[in-house]
C-alpha cells in the first residue's frame, strides 16, 4: 500500500469513527455551536487582518502580521487543546493491521498539517496580503506573508504535539510554551526602546524569502522530531511489561473521613479516582495550572486591569475547576454504574461526596487569589461574592449534567482533545454558568453601587448552596427516571 492510498484511508477512518461514536447523535447541536464558533472566529480574523493592514500599508511595514507571529502562534497553540489529538491516541488500533510501522505514524503526523483548523488562519493572512498589495507591497511579498503564515501555523502545530506528548510524562514541560511565546515580549518589559528595535529587525528579516527558508526548515525539524518522539512513545507504550514491585505501595485509607458514613465513603472514592486514575487527574492538574498561572497574571501584571475582565477572571478562577470535572459528572463511574445502582439512594450519596468534595476545593483558588487581594486587583466582598455563586449557581447548573451524561470515561485515558462534551446540553450549560453571574453583575451594578451587587450575588449563591439537598435529591430522583436509557448508553462506550 503506497503513502498516499494509505493517507486517504486514514481519514476515511478517522470520519467514520466520529460516526460509530455512542454520543454521535447526542453531539448534533455540539458541532453546530463548534461551526457557529469557528465562524466567528473566522470573522475575526479577517476583521483583525483588514485593521492591521492599513497602518501597515501607510507606514510601508508590509511584514508587520508577520513581526507579530509569536502573538498569534500563542493564541492558535492554546486553541489546539479543544481541536487537535496526538497521533499516540489514535494509532494503536491500526497498529495490529499489517500496515508499517512508521508509515502510520507519518500518516498521522501529515493529517495534522492538512487539518483545517489550520487553514482558517487564512482568514488572517489572505485579507492582510491583499490589502498591502494594493497599499503598496509587491506581489511576492504578498505571496511571502500568506505562505510564511501557513507554514508557521503548520509547524506550531506539530510543536503543539510535541510539548502535549511530553507533558503526558512529565508535567513542567507544559512551561516550556511559556518560554517560547513569552521571549518575544521579554524586550518590552525590559526596556520600550529595547522591544521597537526587535520588531524593526524581526519586520526586516520577514520581508525577505530568508524568512520563507527559516518557515520551512523550523517546520521540517519539527515534523521530524514529532516523529521521532511519537515513534519512541508509541512503541513504549505498547510494548512496556508490568513490572512485579517488591512491595505494595502503600494505600492510603482516609479514615477520617469514615465518620461522614455512606458519603464519607464516596469522599474516599473521589480523592482515590484523582491520585489513581490518569484521565481525572489530568483534568485536575491542567485546571488547577492554568488557575495558578492566571491568578499570577492578574496579580504581578497589568493584561486584566479592566473592571470588567477582573469580573471575569475571578469568577473563571473559582469556577474553571468545576466547568473541567463536572462537564464530566457520572462518567467516570460509568465504569461501575451497575454496582452504584444495587442500593437504594447510592446515586444520592455520591452527589452529595461530589457536592462537597468540589465546594471544599474552592478554597484552592481562594488562597491562590490572595495576592490579588494584596495588590488591589479583588476586594473580600467581590471573591466571596463569586465563591457562593460557584457554589451555589454554577454547581447547581453543572450538577444537572448528572441527569444527561451517559459516555463511560475511561479512567486512564489521557484527556483528549475531542469529545469533551458529548452532546449541545453540556455546551449550554457550561456557557450558561460562564456567563449568567457576569449578566448578573452587570445587572445589579447598573441597579445599585458595585458593593450593593456584590452583596446580592453573594446572597443568592449561599441561598442555592443551602438548599443543596433538596436540588440534589431532585436531580437524583430526575436520574432514576432515566436510569435505563443512561444504562445503554454507559455499557455501549465501555
Amino acid at each position: 500500500m503506497n503513502r498516499w492510498k494509505l493517507l486517504l484511508l486514514l481519514r476515511k477512518q478517522g470520519n467514520l469513527a466520529l460516526r460509530r461514536s455512542p454520543a454521535f447523535e447526542q453531539s448534533v447541536v455540539a458541532r453546530v455551536m463548534m461551526v457557529i464558533g469557528a465562524g466567528f472566529m473566522i470573522i475575526y480574523l479577517i476583521f483583525l487582518g483588514t485593521m492591521m493592514a492599513m497602518p501597515a500599508s501607510e507606514s510601508h511595514s508590509y511584514t508587520l502580521l508577520l513581526a507579530m507571529m509569536p502573538l498569534w502562534l500563542a493564541i492558535d497553540f492554546g486553541s489546539r487543546f479543544a481541536v487537535q489529538q496526538t497521533p499516540a491516541m489514535m494509532v494503536k488500533p491500526f497498529l495490529l493491521q499489517p500496515m508499517p510501522f512508521h508509515s502510520v505514524i507519518e500518516t498521522f503526523l501529515l493529517n495534522t498539517l492538512l487539518a483545517g483548523f489550520n487553514w482558517v488562519w487564512l482568514a488572517l493572512y489572505l485579507p492582510y496580503a491583499v490589502i498591502v498589495f494594493f497599499g503598496g507591497a509587491s506581489l511576492s511579498v504578498a505571496l511571502l506573508i500568506v505562505f510564511c503564515g501557513l507554514v508557521m501555523t503548520m509547524a506550531n502545530s506539530q510543536f503543539y504535539l510535541i510539548v502535549r506528548t511530553l507533558a503526558a510524562r512529565f508535567v513542567l514541560w507544559w512551561a516550556l510554551p511559556f518560554l517560547v511565546f513569552g521571549a518575544f515580549w521579554l524586550p518590552l518589559v525590559v526596556n520600550e526602546d529595547l522591544f521597537d528595535h526587535q520588531m524593526d529587525f524581526i519586520c526586516d528579516f520577514t520581508s525577505t524569502w530568508f524568512f520563507a527558508l527559516f518557515s520551512v526548515a523550523l517546520l521540517a525539524g519539527l515534523f521530524w522530531l514529532n516523529r521521532w518522539l511519537q515513534f519512541r512513545f508509541v512503541r513504549e507504550e505498547i510494548m512496556k511489561q508490568e513490572k512485579k514491585e517488591a512491595a505494595m505501595k502503600k494505600v492510603y485509607q482516609y479514615t477520617f473521613l469514615e465518620r461522614f458514613g455512606q458519603t464519607g465513603e464516596y469522599l474516599k472514592l473521589e480523592l482515590k479516582s484523582i491520585f489513581r486514575n490518569k484521565a481525572i487527574r489530568s483534568r485536575v492538574i491542567m485546571s488547577l495550572t492554568l488557575i495558578t498561572v492566571l491568578t499570577l497574571m492578574i496579580s504581578y501584571t497589568s493584561a486584566y486591569d479592566n473592571r470588567m475582565m477582573l469580573n471575569f477572571w475571578c469568577l473563571y478562577c473559582f469556577g474553571l475547576y468545576g466547568m473541567t470535572t463536572l462537564v464530566k459528572i457520572i462518567c467516570p463511574e460509568g465504569n461501575y454504574i451497575d454496582l452504584l445502582m444495587t442500593h437504594k439512594e447510592n446515586i444520592l450519596s455520591l452527589l452529595k461526596a461530589k457536592y462537597y468534595f468540589h465546594v471544599a476545593i474552592l478554597i484552592v483558588p481562594l488562597l491562590l487569589m490572595l495576592p490579588a487581594v494584596i495588590a488591589g486587583k479583588f476586594s473580600l466582598l467581590m471573591m466571596a461574592a463569586y465563591l457562593f455563586l460557584c457554589s451555589g449557581l454554577l454547581y447547581f447548573m453543572l450538577f444537572q449534567l448528572a441527569v444527561y451524561n451517559k459516555q463511560t470515561l475511561p479512567l486512564n485515558q489521557k484527556i483528549t482533545g475531542k469529545n469533551n462534551a458529548e452532546n449541545g446540553v453540556q455546551l449550554i450549560i457550561v456557557m450558561v454558568g460562564m456567563f449568567s453571574p457576569l449578566v448578573l453583575v452587570a445587572l445589579f451594578i447598573i441597579l445599585f453601587d458595585e458593593n450593593t451587587a456584590y452583596i446580592l450575588l453573594a446572597i443568592i449563591g449561599l441561598v442555592i448552596t443551602l438548599l443543596h439537598p433538596i436540588w440534589l435529591r431532585h436531580i437524583y430522583k430526575r436520574m432514576m427516571l432515566r436510569k435505563y436509557d443512561n444504562l445503554e448508553g454507559f455499557h455501549a462506550s465501555r
